[in-house]
């Protein structure tokens, strides 16, 4: 192969010098494919002689424009390390600081809220065993429960004999606690959960909150003055109405959902009315079998827990419709939707005030 072809690809400037080059080179009618075209027409001496020859010259320009590129990309990137720089003794001004995102926002309120009930903040890992996920939730090998969730499985690591799971709920964070703290227990375990799910109001990674209570004497009645309690507070009116429908989760028993009376405003959903109702939450009286799970004798305490996602309390007390929105980074939405750093959140004089 000529080294003219060489030393034309090594003498480009720029990338898109060396773009040009592998075109006249390597495009429909570039140089090479010209050659690789003429070899149909040659007669199978010819061809077994030539073909070879044209092949190793397309693979030493193809390398070789690689490599020009990498070069190229190298120095640029080199380039705009040298000069370009960030004034740091520029003062902040009010077009480039952050803000704190819907999300964070709801957590500090529901830690606001839960703290004057008291209750403590519990976390546990996002990688989970299936025990934790699953089985002692109530929910062991091929029981139906474990399809109703689309579960992300990680390839077992080590000496493992099955998968762990990215957890598909807080739950797991619940049997954790019980086990290393016992009864009583009063927490909430905010976090990421996983799923394989993608709409408008749903994402694969999204936020969750659940409360747990362990005591001697529970009974639904806690259960719902905590609930009311908490959708009062959050979302800062008391006219909302509020019902009860039985349900079915594998991990309580009685099941409930919660739903709130909503209305339109200005064109969009809002808690507080009586024009439809919306559900928001699960809960329900913890099984036998998960409290035992947890090491602890159900007939001594009984417990109530309950779980909501927090992407979804977010939208409807700001008013966001694409819950993908939330995740796409985009500056416009969170400098619209987002909260100054320094601000108080607006529940921190607690539930009573």
């Amino acid at each position: 192969m000529p080294d003219a072809l060489l030393d034309r690809i090594a003498a480009t400037a720029d990338l898109q010098e060396l773009d040009s080059v592998r075109v006249a080179l390597l495009g429909k009618s570039g140089e090479i494919t010209a050659k690789l075209k003429s070899l149909g027409a040659m007669d199978p001496d010819t061809r077994a002689a030539e073909a070879p020859k044209i092949h190793a010259e397309r693979e030493a320009v193809t390398n070789a424009i690689a490599e020009r590129k990498a070069a190229l990309e190298a120095a640029e990137l080199e380039r705009r390390l040298a000069t370009e720089t960030i004034d740091l003794s520029l003062p902040v001004t009010e077009s480039v600081s952050g803000t704190v995102h819907p999300v964070s926002q709801v957590m500090d309120e529901l830690a606001e809220i839960f703290a004057d009930l008291g209750f403590s903040v519990a976390e546990g890992p996002e990688i989970e065993t299936q025990w934790y996920n699953f089985t002692a939730l109530n929910m062991p090998e091929n029981h139906p429960a474990r399809a109703m969730q689309d579960t992300f499985y990680l390839q077992p690591h080590g000496d493992e004999t099955e998968p762990r799971v990215l957890r598909t709920h807080t739950s797991p964070v619940q049997i954790r606690a019980g086990e290393n703290h016992g009864a009583p227990l009063y927490v909430i375990a905010p976090g990421r959960v996983y799923r394989s799910d993608s709409d408008a109001t749903h994402t694969p990674m999204f936020h969750q909150v659940e409360g747990l209570v362990l005591d001697r004497r529970i009974t639904l009645g806690h259960l719902k003055w905590t609930l009311e309690t908490f959708v009062k507070a959050f979302f800062e009116r008391d006219d909302i109405a509020m019902r009860f429908r039985p349900s079915y989760f594998p991990f309580t028993e009685p099941s409930a959902e919660l739903d709130v009376g909503w209305s339109m405003e200005k064109g969009r959903r809002v808690v507080g009315g009586s024009e439809g109702w919306m559900e928001i939450l699960g809960s329900g009286m913890v099984h036998p079998r998960v409290i035992a799970n947890m090491g602890l004798d159900p007939n001594e305490w009984q417990g109530f827990a309950f779980g909501c996602g927090i992407d979804r309390l977010a939208m409807l007390k700001y008013g966001m419709e694409d819950l993908r929105a939330f995740f796409d980074g985009d500056i416009r939405w969170l400098k619209h939707y987002g909260f100054r750093a320094l601000d108080v959140p607006t529940l921190s004089g607690g539930v009573g005030a």
